[in-house]
């Protein structure tokens, strides 16, 4: 998304390297990684350590960022949950029909795709013309990101108090009662992904295999 800040430390590096390592055990000429995690939990950092690493070694990656798929525009949101129920907050709120099109676009090596992109300074869906021509890697990061058919689905492992206490430290947006109300439904949301992880990102960024 245009205009979102990143916050790279060494626990976003650590995680990240451990991911590539992981990433050399797949086998096949595209390659979608999948990385999940609640809001300010990490997941834009982490994939660009991934994504930045993996230019460096020669295979470049094209990121996928799921909030650019919302099916209300920023500044209607608010006022749709508020009027639709909290609760219908999570998965649905996203084109999934559009990310699986952009995903087949990317395992079919498609030279001519054009993306979403939300810029977070102005509220407005923008189009990125872009292409997948020669690229092995797809990183799709975001709330819901597990539900995508990837290669590797990881998770960062974070609660909602957890979550809560970064969101301040972090200060990237405003923080209200509306907002905590907005984290929570969305960590139930993302927990029910949960089943679908084959590595979970922990608290102290390491990452373990789930079994």
């Amino acid at each position: 998304m245009l205009g979102d800040v990143l916050l790279i430390d060494e626990g976003h590096k650590k995680a990240g390297g451990q991911i590539m390592d992981a990433l050399q055990g797949l086998e096949g000429e595209k390659i979608v990684l999948a990385i999940s995690g609640e809001s300010g939990s990490g997941k834009s950092e982490i994939a660009h350590v991934v994504g930045r690493g993996l230019k460096e070694r020669g295979t470049p990656a094209k990121i996928l960022h799921v909030d650019n798929y919302y099916t209300i525009a920023p500044r209607d949101r608010k006022r749709w949950r508020l009027e639709n129920g909290l609760e219908n907050i999570g998965p649905d709120e996203y084109d999934w029909d559009l990310i699986r099109e952009h995903m087949s676009a990317f395992r079919r090596d498609q030279a001519e795709v054009t993306l979403p992109c939300i810029d977070l300074l102005t509220d407005q869906i923008d189009r990125l013309q872009t292409s997948f021509r020669g690229l092995k890697y797809m990183i799709i990061e975001g709330l819901y990101a597990l539900k995508a058919e990837a290669d590797l689905r990881i998770l960062i492992d974070l609660t909602y108090q957890e979550t809560k206490n970064m969101q301040r430290k972090r200060g990237k947006e405003d923080v209200n009662e509306y907002r905590w109300q907005v984290l929570e439904q969305e960590h139930r949301a993302v927990q029910s992904l949960r089943p679908l992880t084959d590595l979970l990102v922990t608290k102290d960024f390491s990452l373990k295999r789930i079994q």
